[in-house]
């Protein structure tokens, strides 16, 4: 089932995300509409509270980079419980999108390796050092579980340029092809 994504100004994406186990109600059912939703949406990434599950999980199919960033071939994983334990490398700016911001797409600067521990869908442990444009949308995706959003990372001032635009997705004046959930309407 696709799935509607929350869009920005939606308090719900500013909330950290609780750890789950794998009794967690249709967890199954619930990672196959994250999938869906994703490719629908045409996303490289989804996280839970996109989707307003405020729980740690997200996924991610880069698969589509795998041209330009070889790395990406094959990189279609379940992330759940994720935990960053060392962020290093030289930053590096790439220009970051999100389902929730949509037609919104920033330069943010990022390192370029991560230390990822996690479990996948059959909670099978991993522990991982991942690099390059994996370790980028990994690090987009952890951010929503933190309640973190890309536009959080940019200048200050292409922030106040943004504000319009933004303002104009909480309030639902866009066009998507995607079911969006708005903001609570403020009284």
């Amino acid at each position: 089932m696709i799935l509607p994504i929350v869009a920005f100004g939606h308090p719900n994406l500013r909330k950290v995300s609780v750890e789950i186990t794998r009794e967690y109600p249709g967890l199954e059912q619930f990672i196959a509409d994250m999938w869906e939703t994703m490719y629908y949406s045409v996303g490289v990434g989804l996280a839970a509270p996109q989707v307003n599950r405020q729980i740690r999980l997200f996924v991610i199919d880069a698969t589509p980079y795998e041209k330009q960033y070889p790395e990406a071939a094959g990189f279609k994983k379940v992330f759940i419980n994720a935990k960053i334990v060392e962020q290093r490398g030289e930053e590096w700016l790439y220009n970051e999108g999100c389902l929730s911001i949509p037609d919104i797409h920033e330069d943010v600067s990022r390192p370029a390796e991560v230390h990822l521990t996690w479990y996948d869908e059959n909670f099978e442990f991993h522990d991982e050092w991942i690099s390059g444009i994996n370790a980028r949308v990994i690090q987009h995706e952890y951010d929503h579980l933190e309640g973190i959003l890309f536009v959080d990372k940019i200048h200050s001032l292409r922030r106040i340029m943004l504000k319009r635009k933004l303002t104009d997705i909480s309030k639902g004046d866009l066009e998507v092809a995607y079911r969006m959930i708005l903001p609570p309407r403020k009284r």
